[in-house]
C-alpha cells in the first residue's frame, strides 16, 4: 500500500463527534465526488463517483450519521431536499457557512483529501496535491489551507486546477490539520532519517573536498620546491625559505600548523603559508 493510500485509510476512519463537522466533511465529499439523481423508477438517489472504496464508506457513514440515510433503503424526497438544502449545488464551492469554524475546516480538508488528494512517496520527494476540475473549488481549497498558515499554490495541469504543497514541513502541518497522527509521525520519522543522512553526506563531502584541496596544495608546493632545487638550488635561498623548503620536502603530508612546529624557531600557520607562497612565487619567476 502506498503512503498516500495509508493516509486515506487513516482519514477514512476518523469521524468527528460534532454534527456540524460531519456535515462539513460530507459537503467536501459530495462536492468533489458526490451526485444527486433519480433512478429509472423515479426513486431519489445519492451516490459517489469514485474508485476509492474508502470514500464510499466514509460518504455513506456520514449520510447515516447526519441524515439517517441508509444505503439499502430508498431515499424520500424530504430526505433528498434536506441534504440539498444543506450541502448545496455540487457544481459550486462549498458554502462558507458550513466551514466557518476551524474544526469544520479541518473536516472539510479531510474529506477533500479523501476524494481528490494524493501524496508522493516521502522517501523520494515531498509533494501533496488536490486535483480539482473547477477553478473556484481549487481557490476555496487553497484559501482554507492557507488559513492554517500553510503555503499552498495552484497550477493548471491540462484541464485540471492542482492545489499543491512541496515543503515537507507544510505537508506535516496539513496532516496534523486533517487529524492523521499516525501518518504524521511516520512522515516525521522519514524526514528525520532523510535529513540526518543528507547532513552526514554534506559533512563527508565537505571533509573530502577539504582533504583534496589540502593534498593538491601540498603537491603544488612540493613541485615548486623541487623545481627550485633543480634549477636554482636550495642552498641559494634565504635561511628562512631554505628551512621551509626542506621541512616541506621531508613532510609532504603534514598540515601547515604541523610544519610550523618543525621550524626553528617554530612559526604559526600564517607564517608557514607566507613562506610557502614566497617559494611558489620564486618558482614561477624561475620558470619564466
Amino acid at each position: 500500500m502506498s503512503f498516500s493510500s495509508e493516509v486515506k485509510e487513516e482519514l477514512a476512519k476518523r469521524i468527528s463527534p460534532a454534527r456540524h463537522c460531519q456535515i462539513a466533511e460530507l459537503a467536501a465529499i459530495m462536492h468533489f465526488s458526490g451526485q444527486y439523481g433519480r433512478s429509472a423508477e423515479g426513486d431519489f438517489m445519492i451516490g459517489f463517483q469514485t474508485e476509492n472504496e474508502a470514500v464510499v464508506r466514509k460518504g455513506f457513514t456520514l449520510l447515516k450519521k447526519t441524515y439517517n440515510i441508509d444505503t439499502d433503503v430508498k431515499i424520500s424526497e424530504e430526505q433528498m431536499r434536506s441534504v440539498i438544502d444543506k450541502i448545496g449545488d455540487l457544481s459550486e464551492p462549498v458554502s462558507p457557512l458550513l466551514i466557518k469554524n476551524s474544526c469544520c475546516q479541518r473536516a472539510f480538508l479531510r474529506g477533500a483529501f479523501l476524494c481528490i488528494g494524493s501524496m508522493s512517496d516521502p522517501q523520494k520527494s515531498y509533494h501533496l496535491e488536490f486535483v480539482c476540475t473547477d477553478e473556484d473549488k481549487a481557490r476555496q481549497l487553497q484559501s482554507v489551507i492557507q488559513g492554517f498558515d500553510i503555503e499552498a499554490k495552484i497550477v493548471l495541469r491540462k484541464k485540471y486546477y492542482v492545489v499543491y504543497l512541496k515543503e515537507g514541513s507544510g505537508i506535516v502541518d496539513l496532516l496534523n490539520v486533517c487529524e492523521a497522527p499516525v501518518a504524521l509521525m511516520k512522515l516525521e520519522n522519514m524526514r528525520i532519517v532523510k535529513e540526518m543522512r543528507n547532513s552526514v553526506n554534506r559533512r563527508v563531502n565537505c571533509e573530502t573536498a577539504n582533504i583534496t584541496k589540502t593534498v593538491n596544495a601540498a603537491t603544488r608546493q612540493i613541485e615548486d620546491i623541487e623545481y627550485i632545487r633543480d634549477h636554482y638550488g636550495l642552498e641559494n635561498l634565504p635561511e628562512t625559505l631554505r628551512q621551509m623548503a626542506e621541512v616541506r620536502l621531508e613532510n609532504p603530508d603534514a598540515p601547515l600548523k604541523e610544519l610550523g612546529e618543525y621550524l626553528d624557531p617554530p612559526v604559526g600557520k600564517s607564517g608557514v603559508n607566507h613562506r610557502l607562497r614566497k617559494l611558489s612565487e620564486l618558482a614561477d619567476r624561475i620558470r619564466t
